[in-house]
């Protein structure tokens, strides 16, 4: 895979170099520190993938999901990784707004789970999605509780089910795991996307935004 990476950090953007680069999987062809130089790299390099941080210069704000989006936009084969410090659904909502497809949302500490980076990698430029484990459980449970809250019409096997699809696990890998047999799967899969109002929305990748669709329902959290 050919690769661009954009973090403002020195240490952890060669770090990241080092790491993908060492696996034999990955061509680093730039390691950038702001978002300005992120879009300069991917319009003269063409990447398969993009690994960026989310706060970079020059605000430190979420440079690196306007700089996702500007991406997939502009080079909609591109496939763009967002890393972030934090399990923040504000973050999660923000970047998988526009759609979920060629986009992944990953906790900073990954980095040293080379196998869990470069599978995310190769979900983006094949155009899925995945989005961190730990991410997932913040998702959910900050407004699963509510009474009209989408995830509260699943089942608690729906919800697991759930869980498992939103870290980009097929139906086979998921019924490896809950030790279920596809079909079984693929009928809470089917009830899951029911449930959330997706079963007749096929230009959505179903399989995160089943996980995301309740945020643009529940109620707010507190500040």
């Amino acid at each position: 895979m050919r690769v661009v990476i954009a973090e403002d950090h020195y240490l952890v953007r060669e770090g990241t170099r080092r790491l993908l680069e060492d696996t034999g999987e990955a061509d680093v062809l730039a390691a950038v520190g702001t978002a300005a130089e992120l879009l300069d790299a991917v319009a003269r390099l063409r990447p398969d993938v993009v690994v960026a941080d989310i706060r970079m210069p020059p605000g430190h704000h979420t440079e690196g999901i306007t700089a996702a989006h500007a991406i997939r936009e502009a080079h909609p084969g591109i496939g763009v990784v967002v890393l972030s410090q934090h399990a923040n659904e504000n973050y999660a909502f923000d970047l998988f707004r526009r759609g979920t497809d060629g986009l992944a949302y990953l906790l900073k500490e990954r980095i040293g789970e080379v196998d869990e980076l470069l599978r995310a990698l190769h979900e983006v430029a094949a155009g899925r999605s995945v989005v961190d484990p730990r991410i997932v459980e913040v998702l959910m449970g900050s407004h699963a509780r509510a009474a009209d809250a989408p995830l509260s019409r699943l089942t608690r096997r729906e919800l697991d089910v759930l869980r498992h699809m939103a870290e980009g696990k097929t139906n086979r890998a998921i019924a490896d795991s809950l030790r279920l047999s596809e079909s079984t799967i693929e009928k809470h899969v089917n009830s899951t996307f029911a449930k959330l109002g997706l079963a007749e929305i096929p230009q959505l990748h179903r399989r995160v935004s089943a996980v995301l669709a309740y945020l643009r329902h529940a109620p707010p959290g507190p500040e």
